[in-house]
Parts: structure tokens; sequence; C-alpha cells
């Protein structure tokens, strides 16, 4: 019997100027996803603590333990109303906010002077099953200088190394919550639009993921 695919999804915790993460219960609710097409899928989640360390520390570990052929990162983006599709990672980290240990990174670059990494044109097909959705999804080209931007390159070097074939990272914005809503007057995405949304990714890194893994 050939082995399951594996997919490894992931959070964030909370950090300064967010103590609420809406990562955390949208990974929580595709990793329970029960769908015929999931049958031969496992899926396993993992929530990370909002430290450069823990980053460094649990990105190797949970890849040796899952194993996943794919790996999906979720981050917040809090001030941005949309879905951001990161297309690449910069080879930058900001010295000016701490992570949540209260620890600033001490140089402005993750690894010298190496370009921007991309995830590939694997993205363009996750913002495509986005927005078959009706969510507001867009590509980036700037995952910012913080953790989300951190880990999307680790994974990316993961990938390269011979690690997961295929990584994604997107960023989502602050969900709606007891009827908030935007300055605008536009309604926030919804936890349900946004597990509809992320669930229509997994299914498109599922089939990219079987393209790019052997069967055994």
């Amino acid at each position: 019997m050939s082995e399951k695919l594996r997919i490894l999804l992931t959070g964030f915790g909370p950090f300064p100027g967010a103590p609420y993460n809406p990562t955390q219960p949208l990974v929580a609710r595709l990793a329970q996803l029960r769908r015929p097409a999931l049958d031969d899928v496992a899926i396993t989640s993992h929530v990370f603590p909002v430290t450069y360390a823990a980053v460094d520390r649990q990105l190797p570990d949970v890849l040796t333990a899952q194993r996943p052929d794919a790996l999906l990162m979720f981050g917040l983006a809090a001030r941005t109303p949309y879905l951001r599709i990161e297309t690449r990672a910069r080879n930058a980290v900001t010295m000016l906010w701490p992570d949540a240990a209260n620890t600033r990174s001490s140089k402005r670059g993750i690894a010298g002077h190496a370009d921007a990494m991309m995830f590939g044109p694997h993205t363009a097909r996750l913002l495509r099953a986005a927005r078959l959705t009706g969510i507001d999804a867009r590509p980036s080209r700037d995952a910012g200088a913080y953790l989300c931007n951190y880990l999307s390159w680790r994974a990316i070097e993961n990938v390269r190394a011979g690690g997961p074939k295929l990584a994604a990272f997107i960023h989502i914005p602050l969900l709606a919550r007891s009827g908030a809503v935007r300055r605008k007057g536009a309604p926030r995405i919804t936890l349900d639009e946004l597990v509809d949304a992320g669930e229509a990714m997994l299914m498109e890194m599922v089939q990219l993921a079987r393209k790019n893994t052997p069967v055994s």
C-alpha cells in the first residue's frame, strides 16, 4: 500500500500588538477537515511561538518528525484587509520590533548578501484557488521583515535542501469578531470564509504535491 501524502500546516501564536492570532483557529479547522479527496492524505499542524529561536529550533524538529511532502504556512498581517499569497521570502529582518521573547535581531539580513528566494510558480495556482471561493486574495512580493518572512526563508531553504517538495506562505487579515467592521464600513473576512479559502488552497497543494511525489 502506498504511503499517505503528508501535508504540514503551520500558524503562529500571539505576539506584541496581536494578543489574538487567527492563524491558530484557522490551522486547527483545516487540520480537522474530512473529505473523500483527503482520505489518502495525512494532515498535521504546528503552531510556532513568535520568536526567531523557536522557528530555528522547532522547524527542523517538526520537519524531521512529520516528513511532510508539502508545507502550507499561515501568518497574520493585521494591517492588510485581504488575503496575501506570498511569492518570495526577502533576505531581511527588522531590527526595530522585538519578537514575543523580547528579542531583537542584531542584523538586518538572514543570510549574508543573498538575494530573495522564490516559493515557485505554484503560488499562482494557490491564488486562483483562493479567489474561486470569492475571497479577496492578491499576490505579494513582500512578506515583511518579521517572523512570517523569517519562517518563509527557512522553509524555502529546507525545500532546496531536499525537505518538503513545496512550501507556501499565506498572510491572513484580522478577522471579523463580534460584528466588528473595518473603518470604511466593509465587513472583515470571517473565519468561515477564511476556512473555505484555506481548504481550496490545501486541496490545490495536495494536487501539486501528488505531481511532485514519486509513487511508492
